[in-house]
């Protein structure tokens, strides 16, 4: 997608300024529910392709992980299976970051996925395969190539949880189906053998979730 191009020169900041005192009015209760601290200290977002839902895990100091809230994904192009190449439509499989916040997406808030990470990097050098494609986005709206659009409250939300927690404190686990609940093989969706090996790793992230 060409979600970088900018539609104004807000800052982060300012984004905080505008939409934070909303999107900490949503949050804080449910985290207060869940008796974890605000802003939280750590976060793992679990996107579940099959499923169209984001969870939200966040722990405070001290604390494992607990469980949120669960967002709709309201877009997601393509199909079970990772990403392999620039212009496949696919959302990516596997273990990520938050490589920045972009204030200015087209697409309202996003927050920006380390797609292609160093694993992506090395599997493609082995297969031969070199352009991954990139700019995969957690943002607003309800349309996407590639990322995943869960509307502009939840952008909202998401954007300043990670504003006020830090992106290096955020994991983010893009897996097909949810391995705690159900399995799924490489071969049955006619991936690469090599995909196997990462599912096995998206699902041992997912079952050890603290």
């Amino acid at each position: 997608m060409t979600e970088e191009k900018k539609t104004g020169q807000k800052t982060v900041a300012q984004r905080v300024e505008q939409f934070g005192h909303v999107a900490d009015q949503r949050l804080k209760p449910l985290f207060a529910a869940q008796s974890v601290s605000y802003p939280p200290e750590r976060i793992v977002l679990v996107g579940i392709k099959k499923d169209k839902q984001l969870e939200l895990h966040a722990a405070g100091k001290g604390q494992e992980l607990r469980l949120i809230c669960t967002y709709p994904i309201l877009c997601a192009s393509g199909k079970l299976g990772p990403k392999l190449r620039e212009g496949d439509r696919q959302v990516p499989e596997g273990l990520y970051e938050i490589q920045l916040l972009n204030p200015n997406s087209l697409y309202h808030l996003s927050l920006r996925v380390n797609y292609p990470n160093d694993f992506d990097r090395a599997q493609g050098a082995k297969d031969g395969r070199a352009e991954l494609g990139g700019d995969i986005m957690i943002h607003g709206k309800n349309v996407s190539i590639g990322c995943l659009a869960m509307g502009d409250d939840a952008a909202e939300d998401l954007f300043i949880l990670a504003a006020r927690t830090g992106i290096k404190n955020i994991r983010v686990i893009l897996t097909p189906v949810d391995f705690r609940k159900e399995t799924i093989t490489a071969a049955q969706l006619g991936q690469p053998a090599w995909v196997q090996g990462l599912y096995a790793d998206i699902a041992r992230e997912l079952i050890g979730l603290k």
